[in-house]
């Protein structure tokens, strides 16, 4: 039996949706985990959850228009981000930005796909994702996303390093906090809507958050938790993919049982007597943790 399972996994690597899925998630697995930290660090769950809908209108214009539905939903989270940008003073007030624009988003998505009769079945689809069937264009996105945000955070390494710590220090200390939130923000969006194809809106925190949150409680600074973060993303997203394969699963699902046994395990782990990276605003620490210049 272990031999036959060994073969079937084996002639399905062979085949070349298989292979380009298995490359799309390794992609993945460098830049959405960094992303993630940013999410966490930055106390900004809520959009990830309105990227979802924002990602689904732009699919409903693409659909109507005739362009392609994952470009217009990429310009469309890219948009929505810079736009809330300015409401992210603090994680309350963009909760509530998020909020509204989670509503405007899915009734503008509702309406457009019921006033054009466009067939709405290929936009709900992307709600459970479709893993084999990433295109060029998809690994193009994850290959920018892969290079373009750990690029972002070692270039300004210092800068993102005191805003996740604490925004007041940042700004206080020089940092541009409105410039550097607003591309983070846009950089957040972005990836969402490029991690939609492959594990589907409602399972995209599979990519994006739960290697993060192992990653913090396993690194000692910023630069440990993006590595391990990285680390984790890969070790999930290869395992869950090749298990989704020899079991005859759906991916989505088994991405992010494997990811959350993986935070689950971790936080199992005693915790360590460790000075945290990030403070809380409430309790400015004595001293920095250091962090490596950026010049």
């Amino acid at each position: 039996m272990s031999t036959l399972a060994t073969a079937d996994l084996g002639a399905l690597l062979d085949l070349v949706p298989v292979r380009r899925a298995g490359f799309a998630l390794l992609l993945a697995a460098v830049g959405l985990p960094v992303v993630g930290v940013v999410i966490v660090g930055l106390d900004i769950m809520p959009v990830r959850f309105a990227m979802m809908h924002v990602a689904l209108l732009g699919i409903a214009v693409g659909l109507l228009t005739g362009l392609d539905p994952m470009l217009c939903a990429l310009v469309a989270c890219a948009l929505s981000g810079a736009g809330v940008a300015p409401l992210a003073r603090t994680p309350d007030g963009l909760s509530g930005a998020m909020g509204l624009l989670m509503s405007l988003a899915i009734a503008g998505a509702l309406l457009v796909l019921a006033v054009s009769g466009v067939n709405a079945s290929g936009a709900f689809a992307l709600l459970w994702g479709s893993i084999l069937s990433v295109g060029t264009a998809d690994l193009v996105v994850l290959a920018g996303l892969a290079v373009t945000v750990p690029a972002l955070l070692w270039w300004r390494r210092r800068e993102v390093a005191l805003l996740l710590y604490d925004r007041e220090l940042a700004q206080c200390s020089g940092v541009p906090v409105r410039l550097l939130t607003t591309a983070l923000l846009v950089l957040v969006a972005v990836a969402v809507a490029g991690a939609i194809k492959l594990t589907g809106a409602l399972l995209v925190d599979a990519l994006t958050l739960l290697p993060a949150l192992a990653a913090r409680r396993l690194g000692r600074s910023l630069r440990s938790i993006v590595a391990w973060a990285v680390g984790i993303g890969v070790g999930v997203n290869l395992t869950g993919f090749l298990l989704a394969l020899w079991l005859d699963w759906p991916p989505g699902p088994v991405l992010v049982l494997t990811a959350g046994a993986v935070v689950l395990a971790v936080h199992l782990i005693p915790e360590r007597r460790i000075r945290p990276w990030r403070a809380a605003a409430s309790e400015p620490p004595a001293s920095l943790p250091s962090f490596p210049s950026s010049h």
